[in-house]
């Protein structure tokens, strides 16, 4: 399978990184990138061959990644338009870029899947959601989970529209968790702990119940209950968020994003 990557950016180079460690075989990748210095960490870092020309770049390519910004999309697809072929596996990992807004920007019916990855997938972490155009085929579907596979989990959603929705949780999310891990932070430092000591028991708490809740069987609300113990410090912090309505104010967050990422697509 032959991959080529449109932008060479945090996200394309943390998929490269997941596809050629270990190396595959019967993967070949290209990138193309007007950056000469995204070009050539690229080619150092992966040796892979890189192009400046999008057109020679996808010249025999299965699989095209549009891994771009979305308001560099436009003119992506514009010098994409009529070199694009049928079968042809179009994976976009922008923000907001609706399907029907590439198969419309290239002129004809092509196969595309839509996907949102988010920022962990930089160490191997992430979760992606992915949708499906009307024209893609079962294989394609393969091939897209393969890329997507090598920089963390997917989920595939039939429904494009809640892509928004994902975007809000997943592709907003590690932003989320990095504020409170800043709160949590500046809440020890006002309590009398040492900076370095501070910052360091924020993220490890962090850290280490991110991963209990990834790898246990149970949901949070069963994690959170059983260290929340009757009359402890720890029901008493929960008293507090609740009374200042904590999970409402997620709600509202993440309908902000949700909402802005409909404003996105409407371009």
């Amino acid at each position: 399978m032959l991959i080529t990557f449109i932008g060479g950016g945090n996200m394309a180079t943390a998929l490269i990184s997941g596809l050629v460690n270990p190396p595959r075989a019967h993967l070949k990748i290209r990138v193309c990138d007007p950056t000469e210095m995204a070009r050539s960490h690229l080619r150092d870092t992966f040796n892979v061959p890189t192009f400046v020309d999008s057109v020679e770049a996808v010249e025999g390519a299965d699989v095209i990644v549009l891994a771009v910004k979305p308001q560099t999309m436009p003119a992506v697809l514009a010098s994409l338009h009529g070199h694009v072929k049928p079968g042809q596996l179009l994976l976009s990992i922008a923000a907001g870029i609706t399907i029907s807004s590439i198969e419309q920007a290239l002129g004809e019916d092509h196969s595309v899947v839509r996907s949102m990855p988010n920022t962990p997938a930089l160490i191997g972490h992430g979760i992606t959601g992915v949708t499906p155009g009307p024209h893609c085929q079962a294989h394609q579907r393969g091939q897209a989970e393969e890329i997507l596979l090598s920089a963390g989990e997917v989920v595939w959603l039939e429904d494009e529209s809640m892509m928004d929705a994902v975007t809000a949780i997943s592709g907003t999310g590690p932003a989320y968790f990095f504020l409170l891990t800043e709160a949590l932070a500046a809440a020890a430092r006002e309590l009398g702990l040492p900076g370095e000591t501070a910052d360091r028991l924020a993220a490890m708490t962090c850290f280490g119940a991110g991963a209990m809740v990834a790898t246990s069987p149970d949901e949070a609300v069963e994690l959170r209950r059983r260290v929340t113990s009757p009359g402890g410090t720890t029901e008493a912090a929960m008293k507090l968020l609740e009374q200042k309505g904590f999970n409402q104010m997620m709600l509202q967050a993440a309908q902000a994003a949700c909402n802005r990422s409909r404003e996105l697509a409407l371009g």
